[in-house]
């Protein structure tokens, strides 16, 4: 699409119609403003996948416009797509607050990554340029240091939630009310508000409850075990169980590398006290188990994760015992209940009892807003207009009901896709069309080395398996030699099916001397093994197995 000369447009890259991976841009002229970077966690659907990012194409031809990367907070789906971001583009300027500042560097630090060029910003900070204007208010959430972002144009004000709720008795500090309040009466022309709740109704609980909770178990089993597993960037969360371990004399070993990061972050940015409290698992395996509080990942039943080693039995340091106490602090994301429901039940055979968030309503808190805390939020921004984010559809388009209640025109509010641009003059907001905003495939640590046509291949292989074909070919004679060999893995029982493989043995034997008597090379008798008993499979079993044929020159003995 073309975009015009003095005009605002905002536009997703990431987080529309998903719960991560978000990442959005505001443009005009010659400058664009880019807030958070995250990464997508992907479940059994992109099989070997570690993370899915945004497709930064547009941002690499547009990398000259480019003044500077806000981050709202520190959270994986806001931070973590920033290693592969600044090796693909040049990003001048990381701006971040004082926690996400710290756990940015680690993460470039820990990839080897040189970039110098993170700066931390506090509630007061403003950044200047040409066509923009950056500042920043505090919001609530389950990371210290979470604020939203205002960014003013020369066309309107844009003010962006970042991930928050309205917690009037947080465990840090008070949202900033009074600013959000005062950007209302000054005017906002777009909100971008974070969706991800906005289909639960009434208040969310508030982080202080979980603090009750959790000091009940521990005051009601002082002679058991304790293992909890939570969100390793949930820092409050972990803020509080170390105060509880401390009330209650019981040392925390952790286990899982980002629980370890976050929590060495957050005791060198003083937001956890009590670091005395911390033992290593050699010492823990010296002291009474009712002394000891394991603290883990593994939330979301991730097959490597501690929690799901621990309850497979496979962890080396440690073994579950009748008397233990599993707690989940946390909830469920979307796509993960299959995963943590196998857990949980591994948990169950082992016969430890299990605390889980529908078990303890209060043993989890979740760090965005219900329904009614949008409606405090629309009440005092006052919007102009509308654009819902982070969210699967379903809970963009809650929230923009959310806002049609409070009183804003139908019209007003945009439900969009990534891609999708609005252009914004003169306070006015429309429709303006779309850019192609694909998706990275990190494998590894490697990006881009699997497209949607290996990710097809993965699913075919899982869903249908795969039949392998070889053949010896004297290539100089034009002769096969013997018959082909037909072999699979995932597509059927070979001892059940020796005259559905004999049949195709004798497909694979015509075809390739069907194409023998021509001037067909490599390729070409590939093709037509493939053609010929493709078919024969599909119509005889139902199923699209990959078939993959593997010619070898008996002259040469080099395979194919």
């Amino acid at each position: 699409m073309k975009f015009n000369k003095d005009v605002t447009y905002v536009f997703a890259m990431g987080g529309l119609g998903e719960i991560g991976k978000n990442t959005y841009c505001m443009m005009r002229n010659d400058e664009l403003i880019i807030t958070d970077a995250g990464v997508y966690f992907p479940g059994d659907e992109l099989m070997g996948i570690n993370y899915v990012i945004p497709d930064f194409t547009f941002l690499k031809e547009n990398e000259s416009k480019i003044k500077g990367l806000f981050i709202t907070h520190g959270h994986e789906d806001h931070i973590g797509a920033i290693p592969f971001l600044v090796t693909m583009v040049n990003i001048p300027a990381i701006y971040a607050p004082h926690q996400a500042a710290a756990l940015i560097r680690k993460k470039l630090e820990d990839r080897g990554i040189k970039y110098n060029n993170v700066y931390a910003y506090d509630d007061d900070s403003i950044y200047k340029f040409k066509e923009f204007q950056v500042e920043f208010y505090r919001v609530t959430h389950s990371i210290p240091d979470a604020h939203g972002i205002i960014i003013k144009s020369k066309d309107g004000t844009i003010m962006t939630t970042g991930d928050f709720k309205f917690d009037l008795t947080p465990i840090g500090p008070l949202p900033e009310l009074h600013k959000i309040a005062k950007l209302g009466a000054e005017g906002v022309t777009l909100l971008m508000n974070d969706s991800t709740n906005a289909m639960n109704k009434g208040t969310s609980n508030s982080e202080s409850l979980v603090n009750n909770a959790l000091e009940q178990i521990f005051t009601k089993n002082p002679d058991r075990r304790i293992i909890i597993a939570t969100f390793a960037s949930n820092i409050y969360r972990l803020k509080h169980i170390v105060d509880t371990c401390k009330r209650h004399g019981r040392k925390i070993v952790t286990f899982g590398r980002s629980m370890e990061n976050n929590i060495e972050i957050s005791i060198e940015g003083g937001y956890i006290k009590h670091n005395e409290v911390f033992i290593t698992p050699e010492e823990a395996k010296r002291m009474a188990p009712e002394k000891v509080c394991i603290l883990c990942t593994g939330t979301q039943g991730e097959p490597l994760a501690a929690l799901s080693r621990i309850a497979n039995g496979t962890f080396r340091q440690i073994k579950l015992t009748q008397d233990d106490i599993v707690i989940f602090s946390s909830s469920a994301i979307p796509g993960n209940a299959l995963s943590i429901g196998r857990t949980i039940n591994k948990l169950y055979l082992k016969g430890v009892t299990v605390y889980t968030n529908s078990d303890l309503k209060e043993i989890h808190a979740s760090g965005h807003a219900n329904e009614e805390e949008l409606k405090w939020l629309f009440q005092l921004a006052r919007p102009k207009y509308l654009m819902p984010f982070h969210g699967e559809y379903r809970m963009l388009k809650a929230s923009a009901d959310i806002a049609v209640k409070c009183g804003m025109p139908r019209e007003n509010a945009f439900v969009l896709s990534n891609g999708d641009v609005l252009a914004m003059k003169d306070q006015v907001i429309k429709y303006a069309g779309h850019i192609h905003i694909g998706n990275n495939y990190v494998d590894g640590n490697r990006v881009g080395d699997v497209s949607n046509s290996v990710m097809k291949e993965r699913k075919t292989m899982a869903n249908d398996g795969i039949v392998v074909v070889i053949a010896n070919i004297d290539v100089k004679n034009k002769k096969l030699i013997g018959t082909p060999n037909v072999t699979t893995r995932g597509f059927v029982l070979v001892n059940d099916n020796i005259q559905l493989l004999k049949k195709l043995e004798g497909m694979a034997k015509w075809a390739i001397n069907d194409k023998l008597k021509t001037d067909a090379d490599y390729a070409d008798i590939k093709n037509e093994i493939i053609s010929t008993i493709s078919s024969y499979i599909s119509t005889h079993t139902g199923r699209r197995p990959i078939i993959l044929p593997v010619i070898m020159d008996i002259k040469k003995s080099v395979k194919s």
